[in-house]
């Protein structure tokens, strides 16, 4: 694993073994259905089912202190962030709106989609069903009533996302209000937490070869060439979530920020494409403030905005996340009540702020773990979902660079009216 160095208010970048892992997945896969019906099935299972069990609950442990540590880190900048004036405060408005818009998407345009076209008969293999107790369906009451833990420390144990995720979000507003000395101090422990969960993690996703492996290797053996469908069919599916938050960015751009589709369309193809080629909305920034510049927006919007939206906004993360968690929920049978849609999009809406310039492999464990806990969605097929998150994360990158731009449009157009 490469660990680059960190300044002491940076999180760590680690690289990971992406295409290793793609190719441990599709190797698993290969190797289960070489075996399937032979006697030599059962002695191979013998050895990598513990195995892949072990990787995933190592990949489980570090979720609630990782998330935990990146919220207080990301909403008290973001806080911070609302205190640098009307123009940060707009564009605050603006984000927080995409990303409301960005969880409505899932929750009523996912289960559509699955109507329309159903997750493939042998996808329940993904996931053994039969040991997974029915949920139980809060009433509006019980629901309400759930958002306040009592006990923390209980809540974690339990991992009940939804009471940790607020009371995190609120003990980081109470944070960035403390004096600075203080508040220094807090968010230093916070940042080295998460910085040693960031490396135990980048460990636990270094051997994801070895652990992708083991687990498509049993998937394989019981779906057969199943499994290579039901992976393209939700990689489509979730990316179709992106690709309605991307065309949304042409309307927005268009609606609040008084800038033609096709216009703006012709600005960003040199940011979309360094957005395709990178995966990241970081390395995309120059070409967004390039973008900018041909779009006619004022350098002092631009050079303020995007930046701000790269460090705290990720666009996509409510429907994507929320995508991949109800394509679980509907492979293993949760219903989809609005309690369990809202405690999904509740939970969607804060991780996003706390994930945004995490690694596309470890955003997705840290994302969208807290999500299927909170709405009550088995966590064990993101094991195996991982190992094909460099393809929808694709249209992740692209949709979350189109609309960090048209977010500034929309922020420039609006600062140009009298406050």
């Amino acid at each position: 694993m490469a660990v680059e160095k960190a300044e002491s208010n940076e999180l760590l970048a680690i690289r990971l073994p992406v295409w290793w892992t793609f190719g441990g997945l599709v190797a698993g896969l290969l190797a289960g259905l070489v075996l399937a019906g032979t006697d030599a099935l059962a002695p191979v299972l013998a050895v990598t089912e513990p195995a892949g069990t072990l990787w995933l609950r190592a990949l489980q442990m570090t979720i609630i202190p990782l998330v935990a540590a990146l919220l207080v880190i990301g909403i008290a900048q973001m806080v911070r962030a609302a205190r640098a004036g009307a123009a940060a405060r707009r564009m605050l408005g603006w984000v927080f709106a995409v990303l409301v818009f960005s969880g409505l998407v899932a929750a009523i345009f996912m289960p559509l989609l699955l109507d329309i076209f159903p997750i493939p008969a042998a996808a329940d293999t993904l996931l053994e069903t039969a040991g997974i107790a029915p949920q139980e369906v809060p009433g509006v009451s019980e629901f309400v009533t759930s958002l306040i833990a009592p006990n923390v420390i209980a809540a974690a144990a339990e991992t009940t996302m939804l009471p940790l995720t607020i009371f995190f979000a609120l003990f980081a507003v109470a944070v960035a209000r403390l004096p600075e000395t203080q508040r220094a101090t807090l968010l230093g422990v916070f940042q080295a937490l998460a910085n040693a969960m960031l490396t135990i993690i980048g460990w636990v996703l270094w051997i994801a070869p070895a652990g992708v492996f083991a687990l498509a290797l049993g998937v394989a053996a019981r779906a057969g060439g199943g499994a290579f469908t039901t992976l393209v069919h939700y990689i489509l599916v979730v990316s179709a979530m992106g690709g309605v938050v991307l065309v949304a960015g042409y309307l927005l751009a268009w609606f609040a920020g008084g800038i033609s589709p096709l216009r703006f369309a012709k600005a960003m193809i040199p940011a979309q494409a360094v957005a395709v080629s990178t995966q990241s909305s970081l390395a995309s920034l120059p070409a967004m403030l390039a973008s900018a510049r041909r779009l006619s927006l004022r350098e002092s919007t631009a050079d303020f905005v995007l930046p701000l939206a790269v460090a705290i906004f990720r666009a996509t993360s409510p429907a994507m996340n929320m995508g991949v968690a109800i394509y679980v929920a509907t492979l293993a049978g949760v219903e989809l009540t609005p309690a369990v849609l809202a405690a999904g999009i509740a939970v969607a809406l804060v991780i996003s702020v706390g994930s945004v310039s995490l690694p596309g492999s470890i955003s997705f464990v840290v994302s969208i773990g807290p999500i299927a806990l909170a709405m009550g969605v088995p966590v064990e097929p993101l094991a195996l979902l991982v190992a094909v998150e460099m393809l929808p994360d694709l249209m992740r990158t692209l949709a979350n660079v189109t609309m960090d731009v048209a977010v500034t449009a929309a922020t420039d157009h609006t600062d140009e009216e009298p406050d």
